[in-house]
């Protein structure tokens, strides 16, 4: 199992409508909106780590009103 946190930055206004989108997404275990330097973390609990990259890269980079993400995958 690999456990990945996926910081999301958003447009203004967007991370409401965000949350919901990235949150019904298979392999997002829970997204939270969050106050810093980005507006939501998304934490994945996937098989593989090319099964985080498709949920990083394709599906949340792919949703209108996403401006940037950065992913970290758990080491422990």
């Amino acid at each position: 199992m690999v456990t990945a946190f996926i910081m999301i930055k958003a447009n203004t206004g967007e991370a409401d409508r965000l949350k919901d989108s990235i949150g019904a997404i298979d392999g997002v275990q829970s997204a939270h909106i969050v106050a810093g330097d980005v507006d939501l973390i998304a934490k994945a609990d996937v098989d593989s780590p090319a099964e985080v990259k498709e949920i990083a890269a394709t599906h949340i980079q792919g949703i209108q009103g996403v401006e940037d993400t950065q992913t970290y995958i758990a080491m422990d």
